[in-house]
């Protein structure tokens, strides 16, 4: 089933995660107030609708708590970020990212129940798409527009495989650099080593043929 996202604010950085997210296959609803910035995103998202989410009944006649994760990318308005993560919360939205301004923005997001909080200028919008779609992924770097290293943690599909029986080069173009078990980090780990639940693998290639990888072999 696909999971379903909302994106409040569409400026660039909440433009970037929509696009992100679609490209991931996701559903997502598009949120601002700015009516041509709704328009723009018509037809790439989802769903896209003016809204203030500072208003609780805006929120619930859009059914924001059956959104699986509800991403707040408002621009410099920190008191409408503040106010509309505080109303997600209440209505019981079980997993809310927020982009911050600041450390202060991050410290009042972090007290009153945000579950990630990001800043942008760290952080690019698919990176963060990315974590928020895989429970495998815990880490990713874009090396270019199609080619990512990707750090993904060995599911029980995976259990007690070793690198050949895998096979993951021949069948899905990418190659393990490195495989992290504890404090221990491997690396160009030999084709006989069997890896275990927990480990994380260190993988590089085509952003495709990542996304075909972490599918087959996630729990």
């Amino acid at each position: 089933m696909k999971k379903e996202f909302a994106v409040i604010g569409l400026g660039r950085f909440g433009g970037s995660i929509v696009r992100a997210l679609i490209e991931e296959g996701m559903e997502v609803l598009a949120i601002d107030m700015d009516e041509d910035r709704v328009n723009e995103y018509a037809m790439i998202a989802s769903h896209a609708v003016i809204g203030d989410t500072t208003e609780e009944n805006v929120l619930k006649s859009l059914g924001i708590r059956n959104f699986d994760h509800v991403i707040v990318a408002i621009g410099d308005n920190i008191q409408s970020s503040i106010l509309t993560t505080l109303m997600l919360k209440e209505l019981g939205v079980e997993s809310i990212t927020v982009k911050a301004q600041n450390d202060y923005h991050e410290k009042v997001l972090k007290k009153i129940g945000a579950d990630h909080v990001v800043h942008p200028e760290r952080d690019m919008g698919k990176r963060i798409a990315h974590s928020i779609v895989s429970n495998n992924v815990l880490d990713y770097l874009e090396l270019s527009d199609e080619h990512s290293i990707v750090e993904i943690v060995v599911s029980s599909k995976m259990e007690g495989k070793t690198i050949i029986d895998l096979d993951i080069r021949a069948r899905y173009g990418i190659n393990i650099v490195a495989v992290k078990r504890g404090g221990e980090i491997i690396v160009s780990p030999q084709g006989n080593d069997p890896i275990h639940k927990g480990d994380i693998l260190i993988v590089i290639g085509a952003d495709s043929d990542i996304n075909r990888f972490e599918k087959k072999t996630v729990d």
